[in-house]
């Protein structure tokens, strides 16, 4: 008899915890600013996988500048070339953030699989990176002011 309980008690159980585990905790809501901002950087990652230019000379600041994963700080106009003749094969952003620095200035930050075709003298670049945006309030719309990529697993060189 004490079987049976025992039994009973443990189907019981097990068929608890998938119920219990599958629990999820509510999204997050997004901010109107935070909307803003990550669609502003989802639009800049699509336009470097499109190699948009003309999206970057609309998009960025006077005063961009722009430091690639190899470290090397690009100027407004540099950036703009580099950024719109990137060689892309895929870019795919996750685990986006928005961290607000005042009314007027925020920081989109967030990770990324980067697949790249290798250049002649280096290899790909890293495939795991980091990126922060920092974006300004330009009258009633976002400019991008600076832009940095981050490798995060150094063995991917």
């Amino acid at each position: 008899m004490k079987l049976c309980w025992v039994i009973c008690t443990a189907l019981f159980l097990a068929s608890c915890i998938p119920s219990i585990a599958q629990t999820r905790v509510p999204a997050k809501v997004l901010s109107p600013l935070e909307q803003t901002l990550i669609g502003s950087e989802k639009s800049l990652i699509e336009a470097k996988k499109k190699d948009d230019g003309a999206f970057f000379k609309r998009t960025v600041s006077t005063d961009f500048a722009l430091v690639g994963v190899d470290g090397q700080l690009l100027e407004r106009q540099e950036a703009i070339d580099e950024l719109g003749d990137s060689g892309l094969v895929e870019l795919t952003p996750y685990d986006i953030k928005v961290v607000t620095v005042g009314e007027d200035a925020a920081v989109v930050t967030y990770d990324a699989i980067v697949r790249k075709a290798p250049e002649e003298d280096q290899g790909p670049p890293p495939r795991y990176q980091h990126f922060s945006s920092v974006w300004v309030k330009d009258g009633d719309g976002w400019k991008l002011k600076f832009h940095q990529a981050t490798a995060t697993h150094w063995g991917d060189w």
